[in-house]
C-alpha cells in the first residue's frame, strides 16, 4: 500500500512539473507572447525573421550562474549576429526587474518575463515556487520577486520556426560558447547540402 501510495504522489508531482505534450527538437514552436525588460508585448511569430532564434531559460537575474550566463551571452551577442542568430533570455522575474538587470549587466538582447510559466511549460522547462532575491544596485538594496524559478535549460529555433536545439544540462558560463559552436556546426551541415 505505502508503494502505491509514494508511486502516485510521486507522478502527480512530477506530472505538475511538466506540461502534458511540451515541444520535442523537430516540433514547430507555437507562437508565444511575454512581456519584456522594457514592459512591451513581445511575440514569437514578430522575431522569426532570422535563422536562429536562442531561447534561454534561467532561474532568476541577478543572482551567480544566472548573471554568468546572460554576461557570456553578451559577450558572443556579435558572433551570434554574424551567424544571423538572435537571443532572448526568459525567467519568472517581473518586468522592472529584468530592466534593471539589462542596465546593471549591460546586456545587448531582450529578456522576457514569463512570472507564470506558461512559456516555459511549452518548452517542458521544468517549474519551481518562485520567491525573492535581496540585491544591492548602485549602492541601494532591494527585494526582487518572481512568480516562478524555471531551471536553465537553453533551445534553439530555426528561421521556419522548428525547433532544432535543446539543452536540458546548461553549463552556465559556456552555454553561448555551445550554442554559437552549434550553429556554426548546423550551418556547415546546411551548406553539405
Amino acid at each position: 500500500m505505502k508503494k502505491t501510495f509514494l508511486f502516485i504522489l510521486t507522478f502527480a508531482l512530477v506530472s505538475m512539473s511538466f506540461p502534458d505534450n511540451p515541444i520535442k527538437v523537430g516540433d514547430n514552436v507555437p507562437d508565444f507572447e511575454a512581456v519584456d525588460d522594457q514592459g512591451r508585448s513581445w511575440k514569437l511569430s514578430d522575431h522569426m525573421r532570422i535563422n536562429y532564434l536562442v531561447v534561454y531559460f534561467y532561474p532568476a537575474a541577478f543572482t551567480g550562474g544566472c548573471t554568468t550566463q546572460a554576461c557570456n551571452y553578451r559577450d558572443l551577442n556579435k558572433e551570434l549576429a554574424m551567424m544571423n542568430a538572435s537571443v532572448v533570455g526568459i525567467s519568472g522575474d517581473e518586468s522592472k526587474n529584468l530592466a534593471m538587470f539589462k542596465q546593471e549587466h549591460n546586456l545587448n538582447f531582450t529578456l522576457l518575463s514569463d512570472q507564470d510559466g506558461k512559456i516555459a511549460k511549452i518548452f517542458g522547462v521544468t517549474l519551481n515556487d518562485g520567491g525573492t532575491t535581496d540585491t544591492e544596485i548602485g549602492g541601494q538594496k532591494l527585494q526582487l520577486t518572481r512568480g516562478v524559478t524555471t531551471s536553465r535549460w537553453t533551445f534553439v529555433i530555426d528561421g521556419n520556426g522548428k525547433l532544432i536545439y535543446r539543452d536540458n544540462n546548461v553549463n552556465a558560463s559556456t552555454d553561448g560558447q555551445t550554442v554559437l559552436e552549434f550553429i556554426k556546426t548546423h550551418e556547415q551541415r546546411k551548406s553539405c547540402r
